[in-house]
């Protein structure tokens, strides 16, 4: 797909799928987070651009899109598909991976086809399909830049985002990128991919710790958080802050050679396009669909950044 040229991988199953059937009817669940950052924005504009574009490509397809600002919200959206809509298929971003794994568990136990998108399920081999970035890429790209940009080494704090087995990817690949590099981590706390709750942890650690020489954010939104409460307790002392997810403004800023966000690295919300068109391939053909689909992390530097720039995009 044009949109996807870093994909990695699409392993593919041999045979038909059990979702391949004939041209009837079928209903797909499409079950994401509500538009709660800017991530989650672009994700939210490209499943409903999405699903808008199958309906008129495959009109036999109905699609039920639900969007959740927590987990038990998300939830009762999938159980209430299941009981009521009698869906087919499940695409599902959990909002967080445990308390949404039962309930993906019960879905596929009903006959559906599962298809889990970015954050995974905190039990493996549920799904038939995942769609994802390569998140331990992600925090490997993270890890050696920080490396890259502080030779010496220093003092670090760290942003995770919301508990999920992604999250954990990401800080496993960055640990491991830091790895005997002199950089110590002060402190590491959950932000939850949100601005305000970033604020609030890096307001903290910059009480707590009088010399902080740079930020992994881990996230753009994150990031934006944390540059506010810089700006607002007038610290010097931080070289740069580094996020990750392409935001258009974080993208401009590594463009024109901002020294506080020097770089950044891609995690595309267009996955979930990806997850949704696979699903209603794997449904109305019988094209096998099944396995694992990995979107590469890439760097992006002042000296790539324009072909990452993309400013009437969502995000």
């Amino acid at each position: 797909m044009k949109h996807f040229a870093t994909a990695m991988a699409l392993t593919l199953a041999l045979g038909v799928p059990a979702v391949a059937q004939e041209a009837a009817h079928k209903v797909v669940g499409v079950s994401i987070p509500a538009a709660t950052h800017g991530w989650a924005g672009g994700m939210n504009y490209f499943a409903q651009a999405t699903v808008e574009r199958l309906e008129k490509v495959y009109p036999q397809l109905e699609f039920v899109l639900t969007t959740a600002s927590d987990p038990s919200k998300q939830v009762n959206d999938i159980e209430d598909m299941v009981a009521t809509r009698h869906i087919d298929a499940l695409v599902v971003l959990p909002f967080e991976s445990e308390p949404l794994t039962g309930p993906v568990q019960n879905a596929k136990a009903s006959g559906a086809w599962i298809t889990v998108v970015d954050r995974g399920l905190s039990v493996p081999g549920i799904e038939d399909l995942y769609v994802a970035g390569d998140n331990p890429g992600f925090g490997r790209e993270s890890g050696e830049y920080m490396a890259q940009a502080l030779p010496e080494g220093g003092k670090i704090v760290v942003l995770r985002g919301i508990p999920t087995t992604i999250d954990n990817e990401r800080v496993e690949g960055f640990q491991k990128a830091i790895e005997g590099k002199n950089i110590e981590i002060l402190g590491m706390e959950h932000g939850n991919w949100n601005r305000d709750d970033s604020f609030a942890v890096m307001q903290d650690y910059l009480s707590k710790y009088p010399q902080i020489d740079a930020v992994w954010a881990s996230d753009d939104d994150m990031a934006v958080g944390v540059l506010a409460a810089i700006e607002a307790a007038g610290r010097k002392d931080i070289k740069f802050v580094l996020g990750g997810a392409g935001m258009k403004e974080m993208v401009k800023r590594v463009m024109d050679k901002d020294a506080m966000i020097p770089a950044d690295v891609t995690y595309p919300p267009a996955m979930i396009a990806t997850a949704i068109e696979l699903t209603a391939v794997g449904l109305v053909s019988p094209a096998p669909v099944s396995g694992r689909f990995v979107i590469g992390s890439v760097l992006i530097t002042p000296e790539n950044a324009a072909s990452y720039y993309f400013p009437d995009s969502p995000f």
